[in-house]
């Protein structure tokens, strides 16, 4: 069974940089679609990143430019390389993986659908 577990969070100063990685506890194959979503204090979820069996990624409007999802099969984690940030990506970030169609979805439906997650890892960005 695929269990995910998060790594890398922390607090920085508007304009830093952190990365987030995730490791898997099973290969990560072509079955699965993986990606990042965050939840802040008081808000909904929001899909952040995500990237399918064939190194395809997309991005929120809000991190592009900024984040970088990739995956490293033989190591099975995904990671989220994070830069240029704001105190707006103050969150709690979630790895979380579903079947490779989900993909397909937007990422706010990706968000709220995605079957497996890791317990979170807080990101705090200060002004």
């Amino acid at each position: 069974q695929l269990q995910l577990e998060e790594s890398g969070g922390g607090s920085v100063q508007a304009g830093g940089s952190l990365k987030l990685t995730c490791h898997a506890s099973i290969t990560i194959n072509s079955r699965y679609c993986m990606g990042w979503f965050r939840q802040a204090s008081e808000k909904e979820r929001e899909g952040v990143a995500a990237i399918d069996s064939g190194d395809f990624a997309t991005y929120a409007d809000f991190v592009k430019g900024r984040f970088t999802i990739s995956k490293d099969i033989a190591k099975n984690t995904l990671s989220l390389q994070m830069n240029s940030l704001e105190p707006e990506d103050t969150a709690v970030y979630y790895c979380a993986a579903g079947p490779d169609f989900m993909c397909g979805l937007d990422l706010s439906e990706q968000a709220r659908r995605f079957s497996t997650r890791g317990q979170g890892t807080q990101v705090t960005v200060s002004s």
